[in-house]
């Protein structure tokens, strides 16, 4: 019976064709990863629009401080890989060169003869190859003539050739043989024990001791690497204070772990911290030194806070000391703030679900981002957009703001006539002045789109509880080439227009939602008039007691008129609405009930009508008619960006933030608000990749209420002041549709076993009789 034998490599061969193996899935992976990437040179308009203002070129140069660091540390990964490569090559080099221990067994090989021979010229070639190899000849050689002779049988004998052609062995079923690809020197039992040893070194103590350095980092860290005792002290903070201003937000960012030497390694506590920061303290004021909250009283909340305050009122501090200090807790920050910005719809969403008791209010979120742009832009709460500007200072703003003029934002900035900016800034140099025309017209103007649907085959009405999907396209460009591609608006009105668009269209929600909340008064119901008359006592006290309707506003009959034409108008489009995740204000909805039961029937008879026109072949004059093709098409397109998974780049732009440690990005926030009852809809998403076009999608759950609701969709910059917009939005709420029950539907189980029963029944259990009398 045939068993098997293991072998191990004598010669070493095929141990080096694992080894080649194993190093090149090691170093091919490690190439493609640390691969140092080509940096694209700057062209001639990216040097020339480069900012070279004095705060901006202190920064460039402590940039390249860290430059010779990451060069060498380029250097050796560049070395490492060469080393890595030249082994690999002389791998493969000694594999070319060894020869195969195992050849396979064909007797036509041994006898040198052609598969076609013939049994006389395999005789033949035996003697000949006999008179050569016997042993019994000076020229023989006994291996060889052994597999001569063991050929010429397996060719002339029958069952040795059946045994070859069976099994591969003239002789019949052998032991069947395993190499193993490592050398033998392994197994040897001299090399026992040190084989054990690096067996145990490496697999019982290496690698327990990586995987419990990784898992005991994890656990620690979120996935944007913020400390997970930070996010618990934001889900407290901000739970206990849900309407938090601004100066709050600055302590308890101050406070996070990360700036604590308990938590984090890498801070360093000097001694002449306690000499500098004191002075420091004395020039800042309403830092908040005595609160006795914990963590906030700690001294290492207290020197954060003192360093993010100085940062923002542009303090000059000690290069070797606090400077190093506060360009760590300035790295850090993006990252911190964009943790609070998620920890705040959570605790919303808890808040509604009853799983919070306090739910943070819509100033706390924007504090949160308006504290990001005044860290980018080392400015104060109340500082003037203008001071984002290079060579722009306190001193200037009082030129830009008088009785002639009142230019407040970079928008207005650009708009001025150059003459007149020019006789401002007389004071710059015209490479000053030049360059401060390049820095304002590298700002983003965003044009901002919003557009919501209900994605349905059969009714595209948002009713109460169902899906609407919200597509928002921004489209990014700088304002130099804004206004000077855009020739409409030549005049610096038309553009004042456009810059206060989003107020008045607020302005317009409001009137709007006053008019809505002031309905026809209806014909009280019996019971209303009863208990009118039973709390009557004096006209004063009923009328203090009776909760009539919100008072109407003073606003002109005109404007009334208009705002209703407005709400007409909106009503009719269907897709101009958003939905929302979280209920909104419940006292809308209500008081528009009778409004929105009245426009369901107007509804209905709108498609009653389209019907009978579609009846009577009028469908090319329907104006509500949709191509199946493009339905079709459309369907197609939602799928497809479903099921592809699409990677986008982290690149947007570079913002101009000189006193920013680091090279910093555009990023935005797009969310989704109530403003009247400052409330948060939807959470906040962090757009990181607008470089020139982007298009989000975010559904949402509509109200659970049929009603009018309005939102705002609100686009803030984590890095620009005066950059951030607001669209209007519009939501009209139906009642949901009530399923009807049809008495085919409630067919029970009994009655279908039933039916099977008879079926069954007339078939197994017919009689001969039977079929011959339907016969």
């Amino acid at each position: 019976m045939a068993g098997m034998h293991f072998e191990y490599d004598e010669q070493g061969g095929t141990f080096y064709y694992f080894l080649l193996s194993f190093w090149f899935l090691v170093l091919f992976p490690a190439t493609c990863y640390l691969w140092p990437r080509s940096s694209k040179k700057d062209s001639a308009s990216d040097t020339e629009k480069k900012c070279i203002c004095p705060p901006c070129r202190e920064k460039q140069r402590q940039l390249k401080v860290n430059e010779p660091w990451t060069k060498a540390k380029q250097k050796g990964i560049n070395i490492g890989l060469a080393m890595g490569w030249i082994i690999f090559f002389l791998l493969l080099y000694k594999v070319s060169m060894s020869q195969m221990d195992y050849v396979e067994y064909d007797p036509f090989t041994e006898l040198s003869v052609d598969r076609s021979a013939s049994t006389a010229d395999i005789k033949k070639a035996f003697r000949k190859l006999s008179l050569i190899y016997h042993p019994d000849r000076e020229s023989g050689d006994s291996k060889k003539f052994m597999r001569i002779a063991k050929a010429y049988a397996a060719l002339t004998d029958e069952e040795s050739r059946k045994n070859w052609e069976e099994y591969g062995n003239p002789d019949g079923p052998g032991v069947t043989r395993f190499g193993i690809a490592l050398p033998k020197w392994i197994v040897e039992r001299e090399n026992s024990v040190w084989v054990l040893a690096v067996y145990g070194l490496v697999f019982m103590i290496l690698l327990p001791f990586i995987v419990g350095v990784w898992w005991y980092r994890s656990i620690k860290f979120s996935a944007d690497q913020v400390l997970l005792d930070t996010t618990h002290l934001y889900l407290y903070f901000f739970n206990k204070t849900p309407s938090m201003h601004l100066k709050r937000v600055v302590m308890i960012l101050a406070s996070s772990w990360e700036y604590d030497r308990l938590h984090n390694a890498e801070i360093v506590e000097r001694p002449s911290d306690n000499e500098e920061l004191p002075a420091l303290m004395r020039e800042l004021s309403n830092l908040g030194e005595n609160n006795k909250e914990r963590p906030l009283c700690f001294p290492y909340s207290i020197k954060a806070r003192v360093l993010l305050f100085a940062h923002m009122a542009r303090k000059s501090l000690p290069a070797d000391s606090l400077e190093i200090d506060k360009q760590y807790i300035l790295k850090k920050c993006p990252s911190l703030i964009n943790e609070m910005v998620n920890v705040v719809p959570q605790l919303v969403g808890g808040a509604v679900h009853g799983k919070c008791f306090s739910m943070p209010t819509l100033d706390t979120l924007e504090n949160i981002m308006k504290l990001s742009q005044l860290l980018t832009q080392a400015l104060q709460e109340k500082s003037p957009a203008l001071l984002q500007l290079p060579c722009i200072t306190q001193d200037m703003l009082k030129y830009f703001v008088c009785r002639k003029r009142n230019i407040r934002s970079v928008k207005d900035f650009l708009l001025m006539k150059d003459d007149d900016r020019r006789f401002i800034l007389r004071n710059l140099s015209d490479e000053e002045y030049k360059n401060l025309l390049d820095v304002a017209a590298s700002m983003p103007y965003i044009t901002f789109e919003v557009k919501s649907e209900v994605i349905d085959d059969d009714d595209s009405t948002i009713t109460a509880g169902s899906i609407v999907t919200v597509t928002v396209n921004l489209k990014r460009e700088s304002m130099g080439d804004h206004f000077r591609n855009n020739t409409d608006s030549p005049s610096k009105k038309d553009d004042k227009k456009e810059m206060i668009e989003a107020e008045d269209l607020y302005a317009k929600e409001e009137a709007e939602s006053r008019v809505t909340e002031s309905p026809q008064r209806r014909p009280l119901r019996p019971w209303e008039k009863k208990k009118k008359k039973n709390n009557k006592k004096s006209g004063k006290k009923s009328n203090k007691k009776v909760k009539g309707p919100p008072p109407r506003s003073n606003a002109s009959s005109a404007q009334a008129a208009a705002a209703t034409a407005a709400v007409a108008e909106t009503k009719e489009d269907k897709k101009g609405t958003v939905a929302t995740i979280y209920p909104a204000s419940s006292e809308t909805a209500e008081v528009e009930n009778g409004k929105g039961e009245s426009e369901n029937g107007s509804d209905h008879e709108g498609s009653e009508n389209s019907d009978e026109d579609l009846k009577d072949g009028n469908w090319k004059d329907n104006p509500n008619g949709k191509d199946d093709d493009e339905d079709w098409s459309k369907y197609q397109a939602d799928i497809k960006k479903e099921t592809i998974l699409e990677t986008k780049s982290k690149e947007s732009h570079p913002v101009h933030c000189p006193y920013f440690p680091i090279e910093k990005q555009e990023c935005w926030w797009l969310y989704i608000a109530d403003r009247k009852q400052k409330m948060l809809i939807s959470a906040p998403v962090f757009i990181s990749s607008l470089k020139y076009e982007e298009k989000i999608e975010v559904k949402f759950s509509a109200p659970r209420k049929p009603g009018i609701y309005h939102y705002s969709v609100y686009l803030r910059s984590d890095s620009y002041l005066d950059s951030d917009q607001v669209h209007g939005l519009r939501l009209d709420v139906k009642q949901a549709k009530i399923i009807e029950d049809h008495p085919q539907w409630e067919i029970s189980d009994d009655d279908d076993d039933k039916k099977e029963e008879e079926a069954s029944g007339d078939s197994d259990y017919s009689t001969d009789n039977e079929e011959s009398d339907s016969e």
